[in-house]
């Protein structure tokens, strides 16, 4: 796998990640697209010190400390970081396909920060990526929530204080992956209706586990020394998690049938699916995912890759904003999460959003479905320093990022991304000089 060097993107690793901000950053003179109540500011400024954002307004109403590093920002755009409420990358496995309820395992074990993933899309302006286990179960495993922090090991990505999260999947992958084939023995669901009767019959057994510790935690909180705990199941200890409102089902999905049948059978035991992935027949089903209370995360256009996807349209992410749900728009791809500005902006062509409505679906949306918008998503006066400062408009074809800061430290730079470059020309041009002289070895 090729690697990037630190050294020469100006950045120092820590044991778990990068150094804090060293210097205030001071960008003035910009158009800053805030993702907030402020909305644009043009010609506007925003400090940042110590990971966090310490002021963002008019350019005439801020002023730069002594020691901040300033840089001009005419004719340029600031935008927060960009989050991917749905992701793959950095993980060196995806799915544990062998089973059909995979609770016990987490994305979490397998971060693999040397991914150049997290580069390219730093270099896109992606900050935050939500990197979910696959859709090869009914119930999958837990996911992580990491910030692009190249260099950092695998601890130091991990967002920490993100709420947990697990993954669902609907329809054809958890069917399909019970299809017999070379390495791959027959599994059940075979049918969509057993896809179901998996996710019901795995929190009945939920629901008898959380009753017996529910029991034995009364009686030991009512004194009983010879109350004996129930034997501790790692599958089902998520799956409470769930019941009790303290882990967040996303759940991929793609027909409005199924949708419905997964919010009955979340009602069923009295929890709520907090966000549809994908959720391309959302827009036939819109009130009833808000009236459920549920997010969606979709994507801009795919469409007609295979059967379920046949009846998406591009209209899908407008038509559920308009009926009150939060609405992402999400990568699930390592490509695609480079330029999740443009896909964004795809909804002010199919559906008529504005371009506060745009951003928000890449940026403070998908943060509140990972219930982080207290932390990052737009640029406010508290909020991280993930920050992203755009050559040109970032909701256009010609949109180009200058500079990623994430916690105020720089993870992607133009400018050093070309001295790289041509620092590691000379390196291959130094070796094959090397060869050269002395023979193949």
């Amino acid at each position: 796998m090729r690697r990037i060097s630190l050294v020469a993107l100006g950045l120092v690793a820590s044991a778990s990640g990068l150094v804090a901000q060293d210097a205030p950053v001071l960008i003035q003179g910009a158009t800053i697209l805030t993702a907030a109540d402020a909305g644009k500011i043009e010609n506007g400024s925003i400090l940042f010190e110590n990971g966090r954002i310490v002021a963002v307004g008019p350019a005439s109403e801020i002023n730069a400390p002594s020691n901040a590093v300033v840089i001009d920002g005419t004719g340029k755009f600031v935008t927060p970081g960009i989050i991917d409420a749905h992701s793959h990358i950095a993980a060196e496995s995806i799915n544990e396909g062998s089973i059909t309820v995979s609770s016990m395992v987490s994305i979490m074990d397998v971060i693999d920060p040397t991914d150049i993933a997290i580069y390219r899309e730093a270099a896109g302006g992606t900050t935050t990526s939500h990197v979910m286990h696959g859709s090869a179960n009914p119930i999958g495993g837990n996911n992580a929530v990491i910030k692009h922090r190249w260099g950092a090991d695998a601890q130091g990505l991990l967002f920490q204080g993100a709420p947990p999260t697990i993954k669902f999947a609907l329809g054809e992958n958890p069917k399909r992956s019970s299809t017999a084939g070379t390495g791959f023995p027959q599994r059940y669901p075979a049918t969509r209706m057993g896809v179901m009767d998996v996710i019901r019959q795995a929190f009945a057994e939920a629901t008898e586990y959380k009753a017996e510790w529910d029991t034995y935690n009364a009686r030991v909180s009512g004194g009983d020394r010879s109350a004996i705990p129930p034997r501790r199941d790692l599958k089902l200890d998520p799956l409470v998690e769930i019941l009790e409102g303290t882990r967040f089902v996303h759940a991929h999905s793609y027909r409005a049938d199924e949708i419905l049948q997964l919010m009955r059978v979340a009602e069923e035991f009295d929890f709520r699916i907090h966000t549809f992935q994908h959720v391309l027949e959302g827009y036939r089903v819109a009130d009833e995912i808000a009236e459920h209370g549920a997010h969606a995360s979709t994507f801009s256009d795919w469409w007609a890759y295979k059967v379920e996807a046949y009846e998406a349209i591009p209209y899908n992410a407008a038509i559920m904003t308009d009926r009150g749900i939060v609405v992402s728009i999400n990568s699930d791809s390592g490509e695609e999460g480079r330029h999740l500005n443009q896909e964004a902006a795809k909804t002010m062509k199919w559906g008529g959003m504005d371009e506060s409505q745009a951003l928000a679906m890449v940026t403070i949306n998908p943060a509140i479905q990972l219930m982080i918008e207290d932390r990052v998503g737009s640029l406010e006066v508290g909020k991280d320093a993930d920050v992203v400062l755009w050559e040109n408009y970032p909701l256009s074809s010609y949109a180009k990022v200058q500079t990623t800061y994430v916690d105020g430290e720089i993870v992607f730079d133009v400018d050093r991304d070309r001295e790289m470059r041509t620092q590691m020309a000379a390196e291959k041009d130094r070796l094959r000089e090397m060869l050269g002289e002395g023979g193949s070895r």
